[in-house]
């Protein structure tokens, strides 16, 4: 279950009474659309359904049968979040929208790069100040990832932007490979990947270009410097970092 910080409330009115549920604000979204696949349970501050929930006043079982047929608190609460209206404070507003406007940056940083200086990484406070120059709000309402494009094309006048991918050769020594190549082969696709005569590792891997400096950064501390690493453009173009 979610906190009651965390909670908004979802209300629905029908013959003549009010129900209102409890719910973490972007799975009752989920739901309203049809794309809720998690447990219930953990995105609800209360397994009950309410007449005004801020008294915690509770409808009679008789409208509860009227309205849903059924008493079911666990079956009613969908209904009344897909059917109702989901209600949020100015200050609920305004914190989902710091949190997705926060969440937006993040994964911008983490997948776009910057075409003209080499495809090199945009840093997050680059992007945030994009955002604002050009004027972009974040829907405190809609699933980030419904916003990305929207974002990139409000970016795209301000600053040299587009999103991508990397594929990079690492080999990394035979001191290092054996917790090194477990924590690096996280980081991405693994498309590849050998074991040297002399215990050393090399693997071929593919990650969002945003990533590159975390990736380069957690590989030099996990090999104290001493690994080597590559960005694979093709086959026969191989530049060494």
């Amino acid at each position: 279950m979610i906190s009651l910080d965390e909670a908004v409330t979802a209300r629905l009115e029908s013959h003549g009474t009010r129900f209102e549920v409890l719910v973490d604000p972007d799975a009752a979204l989920a739901i309203k659309r049809g794309e809720f696949d998690g447990d219930l349970e953990d995105v609800i501050a209360a397994e009950d359904v309410y007449e005004n929930a801020s008294r915690g006043d509770r409808p009679a079982e008789s409208d509860l049968e009227d309205v849903f047929e059924t008493t079911d608190v666990m079956e009613i609460i969908p209904e009344v979040i897909k059917r109702g209206e989901i209600q949020i404070t100015a200050e609920q507003r305004r914190e989902m929208q710091e949190q997705k406007h926060k969440q937006l940056v993040n994964k911008i940083a983490r997948n776009a790069v910057n075409p003209q200086m080499d495809d090199a990484p945009h840093p997050p406070d680059r992007i945030e100040s994009a955002l604002e120059q050009a004027g972009f709000q974040v829907d405190p309402m809609e699933p980030v990832e419904e916003q990305v494009d929207d974002a990139l094309d409000a970016l795209r006048p301000v600053i040299p932007i587009r999103f991508d991918e990397v594929t990079v050769a690492v080999r990394v020594p035979a001191d290092y490979a054996g917790s090194a190549q477990a924590k690096i082969r996280q980081y991405g696709d693994l498309e590849s990947e050998e074991w040297t005569n002399d215990g050393g590792w090399i693997g071929v891997l593919t990650f969002p270009a945003g990533m590159q400096n975390d990736f380069y950064d957690m590989v030099n501390d996990m090999t104290s410097g001493q690994a080597e690493t590559r960005i694979v453009k093709d086959e026969d173009d191989i530049k060494t970092r």
